[in-house]
């Protein structure tokens, strides 16, 4: 056997089972986001003259602020904040704990002890069950939603119990389905609000539920809330730290990416009950020093002037607006979210005369093969598919172009529902 032979086959067989052990690499199978991924790349080899227009992708089509670009460039320029920020400098904490209070009314939250900063809400999602999951401990997520905390559950043995989200309970979890031994056994809920990829807002209401349940099963809840304060319509951001009791029982993941157009920046921060914080900040600093301290800086300055998402809002407000409109003219039962920039759209049946949709999966295959319109498809909770608002448009009239052009490109078959 050559050298070389030798070290594939043993690096092969070195893999940990958590990621496919020996098997790692052999998987034919081909997840959502790579085909959509292959079925844009063919669309546009096919129809190269064509506008591709993406509704799929999950980021803001905008550049941060100007104020928030200049501090950091300001920042960046000082020699005082070159060296490791370990787990966040004081001037983002603060500013982290005035912004819970001036735009969610949160009362009470102590910078020092129960604010830690984040690189963005991925890894504090990711290490969050190392400071509580023991194998065999168990996860409660929702489906459709956002795995990064169950597979890091599984990564440490633990378990992943999911709860279905309805259309008819309003896409919010139903705490009375999860049965007694799988509560009693929990360690961890997950709950994302407005949600991803519903666009479904949590009321007063079920954050006082969700309390009272965790309260009564002793689980720590982590309410991730990237999309809080894009709201709608006269919707008040709500966050769950704002209901009475939510301290005692978790703690909320906020993060800059979606609300202050900052995805590549990587911050974000965790608030809410101190020894939590303080245990995640223990494994923070066994898996990060820090983000760079000009950017938290920066990041301070973004959070000091929530008037930036608010216009941001406006924004995906007004473009929600248009793309319900189209939809619903074209026979869709299209729904403006309260919240996030996501649009949660069962999919057509088919076309009448034509083919079939069994799936959102392939009525979103069809739209971009044959329309060259991007989305997302979400079976996991009836067939849907998700539109997302942050396409490529420079100003309002761009913004009704491009979906004049959605709805002119759908307008020559008629769909059955």
């Amino acid at each position: 056997m050559s050298t070389e032979k030798y070290q594939e086959t043993y690096i092969q067989n070195s893999f940990a089972d958590r990621i496919g052990g020996a098997n790692y690499g052999k998987d034919t199978n081909i997840y959502k986001f790579e085909k959509i991924k292959r079925a844009k790349q063919a669309a546009k080899k096919d129809f190269p003259d064509i506008e591709l227009i993406d509704l799929g992708v999950g980021e803001p089509d905008e550049m941060a602020d100007a104020g928030i670009v200049a501090k950091l460039a300001e920042e960046a320029a000082k020699a005082e904040n070159r060296g490791y920020a370990d787990n966040g400098i004081p001037e983002f904490k603060e500013a982290a704990a005035k912004y819970l209070e001036e735009v969610f009314g949160v009362q009470g939250i102590d910078p020092v002890s129960e604010v830690v900063h984040s690189i963005g809400s991925k890894p504090a999602l990711a290490m969050m069950p190392s400071v509580f999951i023991n194998p065999g401990d168990v996860a409660i997520l929702t489906v459709p939603g956002y795995p990064v905390l169950g597979t890091h559950t599984k990564y440490l043995g633990g378990e992943v119990f999911n709860v279905q989200l309805t259309k008819e309970n309003n896409f919010l979890p139903d705490l009375t389905s999860i049965p007694e031994e799988i509560a009693h056994r929990a360690k961890l809920l997950y709950l994302n609000y407005p949600n991803n990829p519903t666009g479904a807002s949590a009321t007063p209401e079920f954050f006082t539920e969700v309390v009272e349940w965790a309260k009564k099963y002793n689980v720590i809840v982590v309410h991730d809330a990237p999309y809080a304060a894009l709201t709608y319509d006269g919707m008040k951001p709500l966050s769950f730290l704002s209901v009475p009791g939510a301290k005692d029982v978790g703690v909320e993941l906020h993060s800059l990416s979606k609300s202050y157009n900052m995805t590549g920046w990587r911050i974000g921060f965790v608030a809410g009950n101190p020894l939590v914080v303080k245990a995640f900040s223990d494994i923070k600093d066994n898996n990060d020093s820090g983000q760079f301290i000009a950017i938290q800086k920066a990041a301070a300055y973004g959070l000091s002037h929530p008037e930036i998402t608010e216009k941001i809002a406006e924004k995906y407000s007004r473009r929600h607006n248009i793309l319900v409109e189209a939809l619903n003219e074209l026979g869709f039962r299209a729904e403006k979210p309260k919240g996030s920039f996501f649009l949660y759209v069962e999919a057509p049946k088919g076309v009448k005369g034509g083919r079939r949709f069994e799936s959102g999966e392939e009525f979103s295959q069809f739209l971009i093969r044959e329309k060259l319109i991007s989305s997302v498809p979400w079976d996991d909770a009836g067939n849907f598919v998700r539109f997302s608002v942050t396409f490529e448009a420079k100003g309002e009239e761009e913004e009704k172009r491009v979906i004049g052009e959605i709805k002119r490109r759908l307008s020559d078959v008629e769909f059955e529902f």
